[in-house]
């Protein structure tokens, strides 16, 4: 139970203080998971990730959902899941009739033009993070760049792109 409890509040905290979208918080949930709890190893984490984006609905939830159930079955999913959207919850429910009356806001614009460059900082930390990882020979490299660039040259889906990185490592590996 205490360990169910430690998995709820990591993934509070997580979902209380990020921002920025799934992507943005991959950092703060590696920190957490694997740095500060030791709960899954970096290789363990990269795989949760990948399985976090392949399946439908937010990264972060989905590795919440993910996390929690590696460590403690059906109740570390519940409450990574719970914690991690409980504080975007409450808050959404809130402040959802004073968005309105704001989103015009000269300060609100001044916060989110802030906020768009640190996000854009988490997300190429987590880039760098899961490259570490996920690049250990020369044919990870030639995939990665494979996807990178079918992606932003020729706008090939990047589910396809999953798809197609994944027959490449079975045929390859």
């Amino acid at each position: 139970m205490e360990l169910i409890l430690d998995i709820f509040l990591s993934f509070l905290k997580i979902g209380g203080f990020s921002f920025g979208g799934g992507y943005a918080m991959i950092p703060f949930i590696e920190k957490e998971i694997v740095n500060s709890h030791g709960w899954l190893s970096n290789t363990e984490f990269i795989d949760i990730i990948a399985i976090a984006e392949m399946t439908p609905g937010p990264i972060a939830v989905n590795s919440s959902t993910f996390v929690g159930y590696k460590i403690v079955g059906f109740g570390g999913a519940v409450a990574g899941t719970v914690g991690v959207i409980l504080v975007s919850l409450i808050l959404l429910i809130a402040s959802g009739k004073y968005l309105e009356s704001i989103k015009d806001s000269k300060a609100l614009r001044n916060v989110f033009a802030g906020v768009r460059p640190a996000v854009l900082g988490l997300i190429v930390s987590a880039a760098i993070s899961v490259g570490k990882t996920a690049l250990v020979d020369y044919k990870s490299f030639i995939i990665g760049f494979v996807v990178l660039f079918s992606i932003l040259k020729f706008k090939i889906h990047p589910i396809l792109c999953v798809f197609m990185a994944g027959l490449i490592g079975f045929i390859v590996y």
